[in-house]
Protein backbone atom coordinates (compact mmCIF):
# COMPACT_ATOMS: atom_id res chain seq x y z
CA UNK A 1 0.00 0.00 0.00
CA UNK A 2 1.32 3.41 -0.98
CA UNK A 3 2.20 5.47 2.09
CA UNK A 4 0.17 8.47 3.22
CA UNK A 5 2.97 10.97 2.47
CA UNK A 6 3.28 9.53 -1.05
CA UNK A 7 -0.47 9.81 -1.65
CA UNK A 8 -0.52 13.43 -0.50
CA UNK A 9 2.65 14.18 -2.52
CA UNK A 10 0.99 12.84 -5.68
CA UNK A 11 -2.09 15.03 -5.11
CA UNK A 12 0.16 18.07 -4.54
CA UNK A 13 2.20 17.24 -7.67
CA UNK A 14 -1.02 17.16 -9.74
CA UNK A 15 -2.08 20.50 -8.23
CA UNK A 16 1.36 22.01 -8.98
CA UNK A 17 1.46 20.71 -12.58
CA UNK A 18 -2.10 21.96 -13.14
CA UNK A 19 -1.31 25.44 -11.81
CA UNK A 20 1.96 25.58 -13.78
CA UNK A 21 0.33 24.66 -17.11
CA UNK A 22 -2.64 26.99 -16.58
CA UNK A 23 -0.31 29.86 -15.66
CA UNK A 24 1.73 29.24 -18.81
CA UNK A 25 -1.40 29.27 -20.99
CA UNK A 26 -2.80 32.37 -19.27
CA UNK A 27 0.48 34.25 -19.82
CA UNK A 28 1.34 33.04 -23.33
CA UNK A 29 -1.86 32.20 -25.21
CA UNK A 30 -4.39 34.91 -25.94
CA UNK A 31 -8.00 34.39 -24.88
CA UNK A 32 -9.74 32.16 -27.42
CA UNK A 33 -6.55 31.74 -29.49
CA UNK A 34 -6.00 28.39 -31.16
CA UNK A 35 -2.60 26.79 -31.85
CA UNK A 36 -2.58 23.73 -34.08
CA UNK A 37 -0.39 20.92 -32.74
CA UNK A 38 -1.67 18.06 -34.91
CA UNK A 39 -4.01 19.31 -37.68
CA UNK A 40 -7.61 18.10 -37.37
CA UNK A 41 -6.75 16.25 -34.13
CA UNK A 42 -5.02 18.23 -31.33
CA UNK A 43 -5.02 21.96 -30.57
CA UNK A 44 -3.87 24.21 -27.74
CA UNK A 45 -6.53 26.81 -26.94
CA UNK A 46 -7.20 29.29 -24.15
CA UNK A 47 -10.74 29.05 -22.87
CA UNK A 48 -12.37 30.04 -19.60
CA UNK A 49 -15.03 27.65 -18.35
CA UNK A 50 -17.37 29.28 -15.83
CA UNK A 51 -19.37 26.07 -15.51
CA UNK A 52 -18.73 22.50 -14.52
CA UNK A 53 -17.57 19.54 -16.62
CA UNK A 54 -18.08 19.96 -20.37
CA UNK A 55 -19.34 23.53 -19.86
CA UNK A 56 -22.41 22.51 -17.81
CA UNK A 57 -23.82 25.76 -16.30
CA UNK A 58 -21.27 27.78 -18.31
CA UNK A 59 -23.96 30.12 -19.64
CA UNK A 60 -25.75 30.52 -16.31
CA UNK A 61 -25.86 34.08 -14.98
CA UNK A 62 -27.20 33.05 -11.57
CA UNK A 63 -25.15 34.40 -8.66
CA UNK A 64 -25.63 30.97 -7.05
CA UNK A 65 -23.72 29.22 -9.86
CA UNK A 66 -20.31 29.86 -8.34
CA UNK A 67 -21.49 29.14 -4.79
CA UNK A 68 -22.97 25.79 -5.88
CA UNK A 69 -19.89 24.79 -7.91
CA UNK A 70 -17.46 25.72 -5.11
CA UNK A 71 -19.69 24.06 -2.50
CA UNK A 72 -19.97 20.78 -4.39
CA UNK A 73 -16.25 20.73 -5.18
CA UNK A 74 -15.40 21.39 -1.52
CA UNK A 75 -17.66 18.57 -0.33
CA UNK A 76 -16.24 16.11 -2.87
CA UNK A 77 -12.67 17.11 -2.01
CA UNK A 78 -13.41 16.71 1.69
CA UNK A 79 -14.75 13.20 1.15
CA UNK A 80 -11.85 12.21 -1.11
CA UNK A 81 -9.24 13.65 1.29
CA UNK A 82 -10.89 11.85 4.23
CA UNK A 83 -10.99 8.58 2.28
CA UNK A 84 -7.39 8.98 1.16
CA UNK A 85 -6.26 9.63 4.72
CA UNK A 86 -8.17 6.61 6.08
CA UNK A 87 -6.86 4.12 3.53
CA UNK A 88 -7.04 1.22 3.98
CA UNK A 89 -10.47 1.46 5.54
CA UNK A 90 -13.38 3.84 5.44
CA UNK A 91 -15.19 1.52 3.07
CA UNK A 92 -12.27 1.34 0.61
CA UNK A 93 -10.23 -1.85 0.15
CA UNK A 94 -6.45 -1.79 0.58
CA UNK A 95 -5.14 -1.27 -2.95
CA UNK A 96 -2.52 0.86 -4.68
CA UNK A 97 -5.05 1.45 -7.47
CA UNK A 98 -7.50 2.98 -4.99
CA UNK A 99 -4.76 5.11 -3.42
CA UNK A 100 -3.52 6.36 -6.80
CA UNK A 101 -7.04 7.01 -8.08
CA UNK A 102 -8.08 9.00 -5.01
CA UNK A 103 -4.80 10.98 -5.09
CA UNK A 104 -5.33 11.94 -8.73
CA UNK A 105 -8.95 12.96 -8.10
CA UNK A 106 -7.95 15.02 -5.06
CA UNK A 107 -5.15 16.85 -6.89
CA UNK A 108 -7.33 17.56 -9.92
CA UNK A 109 -10.27 18.75 -7.83
CA UNK A 110 -7.94 21.05 -5.88
CA UNK A 111 -6.57 22.52 -9.12
CA UNK A 112 -10.00 23.36 -10.51
CA UNK A 113 -11.28 24.58 -7.13
CA UNK A 114 -8.33 26.96 -6.91
CA UNK A 115 -9.31 28.46 -10.27
CA UNK A 116 -12.97 28.81 -9.30
CA UNK A 117 -12.15 30.58 -6.06
CA UNK A 118 -9.34 32.74 -7.53
CA UNK A 119 -10.97 33.87 -10.78
CA UNK A 120 -14.51 32.45 -10.93
CA UNK A 121 -13.73 30.21 -13.90
CA UNK A 122 -11.42 27.37 -14.89
CA UNK A 123 -8.73 27.71 -17.56
CA UNK A 124 -9.00 24.96 -20.21
CA UNK A 125 -6.43 24.54 -22.97
CA UNK A 126 -6.34 21.02 -24.41
CA UNK A 127 -8.71 20.35 -27.29
CA UNK A 128 -9.10 17.22 -29.39
CA UNK A 129 -11.08 16.40 -32.51
CA UNK A 130 -12.08 12.91 -33.63
CA UNK A 131 -13.40 13.21 -37.15
CA UNK A 132 -16.05 15.92 -37.04
CA UNK A 133 -16.53 15.55 -33.27
CA UNK A 134 -14.99 18.32 -31.15
CA UNK A 135 -14.19 17.20 -27.59
CA UNK A 136 -14.77 20.04 -25.09
CA UNK A 137 -11.51 21.68 -24.05
CA UNK A 138 -10.01 20.52 -20.75
CA UNK A 139 -6.89 20.82 -18.58
CA UNK A 140 -4.43 18.81 -16.46
CA UNK A 141 -6.81 18.78 -13.47
CA UNK A 142 -9.65 17.40 -15.60
CA UNK A 143 -7.29 14.74 -16.96
CA UNK A 144 -6.19 13.73 -13.45
CA UNK A 145 -9.82 13.51 -12.27
CA UNK A 146 -10.79 11.38 -15.29
CA UNK A 147 -7.79 9.06 -15.03
CA UNK A 148 -8.24 8.80 -11.26
CA UNK A 149 -11.94 7.97 -11.57
CA UNK A 150 -11.18 5.41 -14.27
CA UNK A 151 -8.51 3.82 -12.09
CA UNK A 152 -10.97 3.65 -9.18
CA UNK A 153 -13.62 1.98 -11.34
CA UNK A 154 -11.14 -0.48 -12.86
CA UNK A 155 -9.63 -1.36 -9.47
CA UNK A 156 -13.01 -1.83 -7.80
CA UNK A 157 -14.20 -3.91 -10.74
CA UNK A 158 -11.15 -6.16 -10.44
CA UNK A 159 -11.37 -6.45 -6.64
CA UNK A 160 -15.14 -7.14 -6.33
CA UNK A 161 -15.20 -10.59 -7.97
CA UNK A 162 -12.16 -11.68 -5.97
CA UNK A 163 -13.82 -10.70 -2.67
CA UNK A 164 -17.08 -12.51 -3.52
Amino acid sequence: MISRPSRISLALAVLFLDRLTKYYIEQNVGAWDTHVVIPRFFYIVHAQNRGAAFGFLNQSESPLRLVVLIGIATLVMGYVAYSLWRLPGGGWPASNGIALGLSLVLGGAAGNLFDRIWRGSVTDFLQFFIGSYEWPSFNVADSAISVGAGLLILTLWRIRPAEA
